[in-house]
């Protein structure tokens, strides 16, 4: 028996289909072990030698992989055809080497396409593994781990409210917050344009002032008002006659085939797709062997494949549509990976693949493959200049027309910032002609800062610079996202304060690490290993050369004097100068203190240096802009009008609240975010700090309905049941007979709206494809989930429940299921430890005795891993 591991059970099953009875197909779930997430996992000391520890929740696979290999005459190692892969497969060897169930003979095969003649062909040509990617994915683990585990510590110790920071993921954020930094610094110009709505023979076109008073005019030369005015009423007064009119041939080349890059920008901006969802489905795709690998810089695409595009063009258009000869595209990506083709369907006949995003990312990946072989577009840009009779006043209108479509006929890649200055059609016109003039508009515009990242653009700017790898792009932003450094909002990121504390840090302290050169140099670097061109240990020391004693450096120093050298790092942005002239850190309370950077228990914050006598605080985020004068420590509302204490409304942690009363008695109330703060008072405060609200009491039980804010959100509670309310205003407006009915919705779908949808799923997706079991979408108290009725697995964030498909939903189930063998044990292991509770009474008794070198074993066991 041959044993074959790969990946994922998809993956497993459907190359299981392709080999003979001989071989058995088995699936490691990604890695199986990693650097134990505590100190002394890598020791420089040592050569960089490393500890690796075996993931818990993959005991079940890889108790079933070693019994199969201690069977077998053969292991064959056929994860992905990358660095990743060949990680993979290096694990999987070393723990069954350590089990001693390696068999005698040890091959790697690599397919860039899960189909049956590509399996077949990898099969017959296998090679051994490639220790050069092998060193390469070393490097880089140990490198991220040791910036991680190095740099954190000393972020918790001297910059209160820090998570952590990554080696690529703190340059990522560099960039955020620099453009955050170039948005606020921005100030807009003002400048108008005149354009004149013109006519020639029944068809209208636009034209826009370019000349004035006899001089050539700029984009912002017309700078206000009066200025837009007089050139307007010019433009009104002249008889206009066509100059000249210029046509330029103007031919587009088809984009090459998507990259793993390209595919999740292009994913953003048309699907509007985040990088780790494009991704998830791109690998269920691959593994139903739909397309090509998706984790690649090249844009090649095999022989064979593209003699069957250029078929497939043919068929569906006229042969005109087919080039002479086939496209042949290079990578300009900086720092491209390993050599591998581009992503591109495996058959240009099949039309369709799956269903719902995976649909809409395969027809995506398949119209772009199909359009890099088409042949260019041919189109034909005309610029029409007219004067007015005194030659001091000119007009140009600009048209774009296609004559022959080509690749466009199919596909036209999306852009970031979409700005047509071409215009359209223009008609028929002659020199000597004189349009008709109906309308001649002065417009206003600002110049606008440069956008926001969005996740396409984000990703583009990675790749431009050399940061990271294309295939890490997804992990990168989900980090930055899930530890609350940025925050995405209409699919734009905007830097969160922790992040923003979190860069000025690191550029003061750390500048080097977060330089975006020296990070795509390092990059370079490690991919000369993968090369077999440099030493991966030597590249190692050279950077924990310089690296650790920085650490040890910043580490000495006092939180007081981090605090301070950062108040002057960012002393720009955090009191930029005033138009007035007066003085950015005069305390705006007690007008005689200075405001100065501090650092507090949940983070820094600016604060007067007349602590305590003036309380005068600011949140760091606020910078010193518009509104930095927004929090300016506790504000006294008024008196409450039952009790006489007085209500202060506070910022705190987790947001703006309010307080009556002073000390442990006080009593506390978050501010919802849906009052509006213009609307916020004394009024509002008085309300919620009365809460919870007796609604009545119910007709059925007489018992009372409360009306109260929780952790959720407003709810109603009745007798142990509760129901959603849908805003904070319906916490005091509702009666009794709508509380009743809503507890009663509630109750029918399954109780408290918190558990709506525990009796009745929000929708039936289908059978399982690989089970055959029903999977139901439900709605849970934390969010939705699918079940098979065994598994429940949540949704992630990047997954709209109405978009679910039933492949997803599956994909979700078996990657839930696969982690459930460890929870299972761990709550058979729970009772065990009862029994010898028992026997503490019978302290003569030794057998607890016995138990303590069983204990030590546990230990020994994972050390040989």
């Amino acid at each position: 028996m041959q044993l074959v591991i790969v990946e994922s059970p998809a993956k497993a099953k459907t190359i299981e289909k392709y080999l003979g009875s001989d071989f058995k197909v088995l699936a490691s779930y990604g890695h199986i072990r990693d650097l134990p997430p505590k100190d002394g996992s890598v020791d420089p000391d040592d050569g960089f030698a490393m500890t690796w520890q075996n993931y818990p929740d993959k005991a079940k696979q890889l108790k079933e992989i070693t019994a199969e290999s201690k069977k077998a005459t053969r292991l064959i190692l056929a994860t992905d055809p990358d660095r990743e892969g060949e990680a993979i497969s290096w694990h999987v060897q070393e723990v069954l080497r350590n089990k001693k169930a390696l068999p005698d003979k040890v091959d790697r095969v690599t397919f860039n396409a899960i189909t049956k003649a590509a399996v077949t062909e990898a099969m017959a040509h296998p090679r051994a593994l490639d220790e050069d990617l092998i060193d390469a994915y070393r490097a880089r683990r140990a490198l991220d781990y040791l910036v991680g585990f190095t740099l954190s510590p000393v972020l918790w110790r001297k910059l209160p409210g820090a998570k952590s920071a990554g080696r690529v993921q703190s340059v990522s954020l560099r960039l955020i917050v620099e453009r955050e930094r170039e948005i606020e610094a921005f100030k807009p110009q003002e400048y108008w344009s005149v354009t004149a709505q013109m006519e020639q023979g029944g068809q209208a076109f636009e034209a826009r002032l370019t000349i004035h008073d006899g001089k050539k005019l700029g984009k912002m030369d017309l700078t206000n008002e009066s200025q837009a005015m007089l050139a307007k009423t010019a433009v009104e007064n002249g008889l206009f006659t066509i100059e000249s009119i210029e046509t330029k041939p103007l031919t587009r080349n088809p984009p090459p085939p998507f990259t793993t890059s390209t595919l999740q920008q292009e994913a953003a901006r048309k699907l509007g797709y985040s990088a780790s969802h494009t991704m998830r489905i791109a690998q269920q795709l691959y593994e139903d062997g739909a397309i090509t690998y998706m984790r690649t810089d090249g844009v090649q695409m095999d022989g064979s494949a593209i003699s069957e595009a250029r078929k497939a063009i043919s068929d569906r258009y006229d042969a005109s549509y087919v080039p002479d000869s086939p496209r042949i595209y290079k990578s300009k990506a900086k720092n491209a990976q390993e050599a591998h083709e581009a992503i591109r369907p495996t058959s240009f006949t099949k039309k369709t693949a799956g269903s719902g995003d995976h649909a809409k990312l395969y027809d995506l990946v398949l119209k772009r493959a199909m359009a890099s072989q088409m042949a260019s577009a041919r189109l034909e840009r005309t610029t029409v200049e007219m004067l007015d009779g005194t030659g001091k006043t000119g007009l140009r209108a600009n048209g774009q027309v296609v004559k022959f479509p080509g690749f466009l006929a199919l596909y036209e890649e999306g852009r970031d910032d979409d700005k047509d200055e071409d215009g359209g059609l223009l008609p028929a016109m002659s020199k000597g002609d004189s349009p008709a003039k109906k309308a001649v508009d002065a417009i206003q515009h600002f110049t606008q800062p440069p956008p926001r990242y969005s996740e396409a653009s984000l990703v583009k700017k990675m790749e431009e610079l050399g940061i990271g790898r294309p295939s890490t792009y997804a992990s990168i932003i989900k980090t930055l996202k899930d530890r609350a450094y940025v925050r995405i909002e209409k699919n734009r990121f905007f830097a969160e304060e922790s992040g923003r504390l979190l860069t000025g840090f690191l550029e003061r302290f750390f500048d080097r690490y977060v330089a975006y050169d020296y990070t795509s140099a390092l990059e370079d670097e490690l991919d000369e290993v993968s090369g077999g061109r440099a030493q991966w240990q030597a590249i190692l020391e050279a950077f924990w050369h310089d690296f650790k004693p920085k650490t040890v450096e910043v580490m000495e120093k006092m939180p007081s004097e981090v605090t301070a050298e950062l108040d002057i790092f960012l002393g720009d942005y955090l009191f930029p100068e005033k138009e007035d002239g007066t003085d950015p850190r005069l305390c705006p309370r007690c007008n005689e203190g200075k405001l100065a950077l501090r650092g507090g228990r949940f983070g820094a914050f600016v604060a007067c240096s007349n602590y305590p006598d003036c309380k005068f605080t600011r949140r760091f985020a606020q910078g010193g802009g518009a509104n930095a004068d927004e929090d300016e420590g506790p504000q006294e509302l008024g008196v409450d009008p039952d009790s006489d204490e007085k209500i202060t409304k506070k910022v705190g942690r987790f947001g703006p609240y309010v307080e009556k009363g002073e000390g442990k008695e006080a009593k506390r109330s978050s501010i919802p975010k849906d009052i509006p703060a213009e609307d916020f008072g004394l009024e509002w405060a008085v309300k919620l700090l009365s809460l919870p609200r007796e609604v009545g009491l119910h007709p059925e039980t007489s018992e009372p309905v409360m009306a109260q804010i929780g952790r959720y959100g407003p709810y109603l509670s009745h007798n142990g049941s509760s129901a959603r309310l849908e805003n904070t205003q319906e916490v005091f407006e509702i009666g009794m007979n709508a509380a009743v009915a809503k507890l009663a919705d509630a109750a029918k779908s399954g109780g408290g709206g918190r558990g709506r949808g525990k009796m009745e799923p929000l929708k039936i997706m289908g059978n399982h494809p690989r089970t055959e079991i029903e999977i139901k979408l439900m709605d849970g108290r934390y969010g939705p989930y699918v079940t098979d009725g065994t598994t429940n697995a949540s949704l992630p964030k990047t997954l709209d429940k109405d978009q679910l498909t039933l492949e997803e939903a599956a994909q979700l189930i078996d990657d839930r299921a696969a982690k459930g063998p460890a929870k299972k044990r761990a709550k058979k292991a729970a009772p065990k430890k009862k029994p010898a509770a028992k026997k503490k009474p019978a302290a003569k008794k030794k057998p607890a005795a016995k138990k303590k070198p069983a204990a030590k074993k546990a230990p020994a066991k994972a050390k040989t891993e």
